[in-house]
């Protein structure tokens, strides 16, 4: 939808491309001319390139926009574009491979003098070279994706006895989402931030910044709310951030929009090279808001062989921009995704906000692609005005049908440690407890008290990972049972198979329409109460499910890569 608003405003006409899940999309609604690639699946579809360039040659179309996910950072798919005598929006194949392959991009940054963390040298394969690693690191060790971003494929080991397990997720995750699985190791700062510059650049040799955006915000690595400039940031340090994605993106004769990323550690005042993403970002906006600079217009025009018209010293950042990510996911559910029919959408209108989504009043959120809807944005002349604005926007927002992290993030911008800049990437799992509304579609973890009246219940719910303290939520709701005290350990193993467990003693079901991973157990395993015995799998986030109660596994009705329906019975485990 960005990409076609920008494309109009040039005079440029637009094809889009679709899925038979997507079918009746709003960017395909929309879009001068649509064409279906393939099958719901997104290896037949999204990530087809030969379907994607043959729908292009089709259309007649000059150019290929690849957005910022599926195919966006794939060389092979950029290369098979120009091959075909079509113009890439992006960088050329060369630096797409070099900065979209994690571990190449480590070794351009060392190159260019930019400061790493203590990694892998290149891609890791057996367990055995991953345990000698990291012994020669040390734990913590941070398991992430070569190819890919998102924060998709990243998974965090604590010791030896979890890094076989956290290789597996993390390669299974991205192969998913990206369609290559290879990972890497490197060290895991304990409380940083992130921070990113983004960088423009055209065929005729200029490279510049447009400042930098503070992303620390974040669960399971994937951003939540965005800003910029980043705040807090000592001078020397966001001038050495700034000078150092120029650096790099010089080396490698980088062209477009792309984002340098980095680990910020303010205990010790050092910066580290995260990754570089060689597309538009999901958070370009807020740049676009302090600058004035329309990105995706700029992508086209570098694209097209023009110059990009400005120079570092015409930048000027103006105020302050905040963004927040709106997904279909149940907050009060550990950010369980949540696919379903949007039967209500109304967003703000008001001055200094902006709002950018990908569906309409009526769409379907589908179970097969990424969770986020739409983003809510904020401008102000500081930052504390803008986050006041942004506020009061997801408070007017009105969504229906599915839950959404619109609540959360409000209440995020309210948390103390936010507003004085004391947050860092773990404090959504480890450091905050929000209060939140109960949303009444989705499934509450119920720990402690309960105050039931005959129209409203306040719920202390536990949230896994939300450092072991309890969330107040009000709502509909009917009375519960009694209260049980449990331990936190117990909590977070009740929190675990919430989702799963069904009205019938011992009968776990699908918390959610999505695809059957792993099934770790079989018909008459024994079985711990929170033990896993399910791993599904939608919008490209695993999901675990656990035993609701310690027994014996008498019924299994699914297999791995079976396609299951939210409420269907999967497995019944029979107390002993």
């Amino acid at each position: 939808m960005r990409i076609i608003a920008a494309a109009r405003t040039l005079g440029i006409r637009t094809v889009a491309v679709y899925s038979e899940a997507d079918v009746g999309a709003l960017h395909v609604r929309l879009a001068d001319m649509a064409l279906p690639i393939g099958p719901a699946n997104v290896r037949q579809s999204y990530l087809n390139i030969e379907a994607v360039v043959a729908a292009a040659l089709e259309s007649g179309a000059e150019a290929v926009h690849p957005g910022y996910g599926f195919l966006s950072e794939n060389a092979d798919f950029a290369r098979a574009v120009t091959e075909a005598g079509l113009i890439f929006i992006g960088p050329d194949a060369d630096a797409i491979a070099t900065m979209s392959d994690k571990v190449a991009a480590r070794k351009a940054a060392i190159a260019a003098g930019v400061p790493v963390l203590p990694g892998s040298d290149g891609a890791v394969s057996s367990a055995d070279d991953a345990h000698a690693i990291a012994r020669e690191i040390g734990y913590p060790i941070a398991v992430k994706a070569s190819f890919g971003g998102g924060g998709r494929g990243i998974r965090v080991a604590t010791n030896a006895d979890d890094l076989e397990a956290a290789m597996a997720a993390a390669g299974r995750e991205a192969g998913a989402a990206f369609g290559r699985s290879e990972i890497f190791l490197e060290s895991f700062l304990m409380r940083p931030r992130h921070v990113e510059v983004q960088i423009l650049g055209d065929r005729h040799g200029n490279v510049i910044h447009l400042g930098d955006r503070d992303c620390t915000v974040q669960r399971r690595h994937q951003k939540m709310i965005e800003e910029a400039p980043a705040p807090d940031l000592p001078v020397e340090m966001r001038s050495a951030m700034q000078a150092a994605a120029v650096a790099l993106c010089r080396s490698v004769n980088y062209t477009g929009a792309g984002t340098v990323e980095f680990l910020v550690d303010r205990q010790s005042d050092r910066f580290a090279f995260l990754e570089m993403n060689t597309r538009l970002q999901v958070e370009h906006g807020v740049t676009e808001l302090v600058t004035g600079v329309d990105l995706v217009e700029a992508q086209i025009r570098v694209a097209a062989g023009d110059a990009l018209g400005i120079q570092q010293d015409d930048v000027r950042i103006s105020g302050h921009a905040i963004q927040a990510r709106i997904s279909a996911e149940d907050c009060t559910d550990d950010f369980r995704p949540a696919p379903g029919r949007i039967t209500d959408l109304s967003v703000p209108l008001a001055p200094w906000t902006r709002a950018d989504f990908g569906v309409a009043r009526g769409d379907s959120v589908q179970p097969h692609y990424d969770s986020m809807i739409g983003k809510l944005l904020a401008w102000g002349p500081d930052r504390e005005k803008a986050r006041i604005r942004l506020h009061g926007a997801l408070g007017r927002l009105r969504i229906a049908g599915v839950p959404t992290t619109a609540p959360y993030a409000a209440a995020v911008l309210e948390e103390e440690d936010f507003r004085s800049v004391r947050h860092f990437t773990g404090s959504v799992e480890q450091d905050w407890a929000i209060t939140l509304p109960l949303h009444t579609e989705s499934a509450v973890n119920i720990e402690e008290d309960e105050v039931v009246t005959s129209r409203l219940t306040e719920r202390e719910v536990k949230l896994a990972g939300a450092a072991n303290r309890l969330v107040s939520v009000f709502g509909h709701a009917q009375p519960s049972p009694p209260r049980v005290s449990q331990s936190p350990r117990a909590a977070r193993a009740g929190a675990a198979v919430g989702s799963g467990a069904s009205a019938t003693a011992g009968a776990v079901v699908s918390p959610m329409d999505g695809m059957v991973l792993q099934v770790p157990v079989a018909v008459g395993d024994t079985v711990e109460r929170g033990a896993t015995v399910l791993v599904l799998e939608a919008m490209k986030m695993e999901v675990v499910v656990a035993a609701p109660h310690g027994g014996v596994v008498r019924v299994l009705t699914c297999r791995p890569n079976e396609a299951v329906s939210k409420g269907q019975m999967l497995v019944e485990i029979e107390a002993v």
